[in-house]
């Protein structure tokens, strides 16, 4: 039953995203996970309380998260499908592809692109500002091209293949719990000491979670690519994250460009190992060519989708 949600899910995220109307009325369904996540740590993540408190109340927010996800996107599955009988695995999909974002992905760095490709660099440092966390007033081109292929490279994963296993293994719940997981983590599962305790729960679980999509995902962009093997298994433990290196790595090899090296975030410069061995001058061109193994992998992902579908 999950093998077509997945396959129609992947077609409407491709087709529609989430239309900008829709969100701009009635936001996203990750935006009700970011509110609870927001009204537990304004209440339990207080600077004057004990750090063991504060550990605690974080590994209590993961588990209302669950709750809140898990129950719902199970009282969901259950209702559609004794409404609607024969056909609920299409309201599954249509309750599941917002979950996915392959088309918001793409339409977020193709801008990117765009604006260097129009000798625009101001406009360029602006669009990648939105997808990345570090500091881009400074950035060059090559900078800027590298921070947007490295986001689509590690958002690949949390974006497009994690929720697509968890959709495919746990059906709307989940679909729902990952999503609700990872977006604690990208709010609180930080290494500042405001965040350190109190997300300590989000980032491990998170961290869970990926672990297997990552690797997935690193395997079908080398597929896509037709390369990245060798720099993949070599250079995936490098970045800091357990998980996100495997993608960015199978990129960087793909593109045969160095990604990651040192980066600025909040006018601090952190010295981080570069990816990949070769010339780390990316431009317009680079994106546009790691937009194309994307989608590609995308496609990968959709054939993988189909196929277990066949097979069950």
């Amino acid at each position: 039953m999950a093998e077509p949600v997945a396959l129609v899910a992947l077609a409407l995220d491709a087709a529609i995203g989430w239309p900008t109307g829709l969100y701009r009325r009635i936001g996203h369904p990750v935006g009700l996970f970011a509110r609870i996540i927001d009204h537990c740590e304004a209440r339990w993540n207080r600077p004057e309380s004990p750090e063991r408190r504060r550990l605690l109340t974080g590994i209590a927010t993961v588990l209302v998260l669950l709750l809140v996800a898990g129950l719902g996107g199970w009282l969901v599955q259950s209702l559609l499908l004794a409404l609607l009988g024969p056909f609920g695995w299409i309201g599954l999909a249509l309750a599941a592809f917002p979950a996915l974002a392959q088309r918001s992905l793409f339409d977020h760095v193709r801008p990117v692109a765009r604006a260097l490709e129009a000798g625009d660099l101001p406009a360029a440092r602006q669009a990648v500002g939105m997808i990345v966390g570090r500091d881009t007033a400074q950035l060059g081109e090559a900078g800027v091209a590298r921070a947007a292929i490295e986001s689509l490279a590690e958002s690949f994963c949390d974006g497009v293949a994690a929720p697509l296993l968890w959709l495919l293994v746990g059906g709307l719940p989940g679909v729902w719990i990952y999503k609700a997981i990872n977006t604690a983590d990208s709010l609180i599962g930080h290494k500042e000491p405001r965040w350190r305790a109190f997300g300590w729960c989000a980032a491990r679980t998170d961290d869970v979670l990926n672990l297997v999509p990552a690797r997935i995902g690193g395997v079908m962009i080398c597929l896509a690519g037709m390369d990245g093997w060798r720099t993949m298994w070599r250079d995936a433990r490098l970045h800091a994250s357990p998980n996100a290196g495997w993608t960015e790595a199978a990129m960087a090899g793909v593109l045969g460009l160095r990604l990651a090296g040192p980066i600025a975030y909040d006018g601090v410069m952190h010295d981080k190992p570069w990816i990949g061995d070769g010339s780390p001058q990316a431009g317009a061109h680079d994106i546009c060519r790691a937009l194309a193994v994307y989608v590609r992998a995308c496609l990968l992902l959709w054939m993988t989708a189909g196929g277990v579908a066949w097979v069950l």
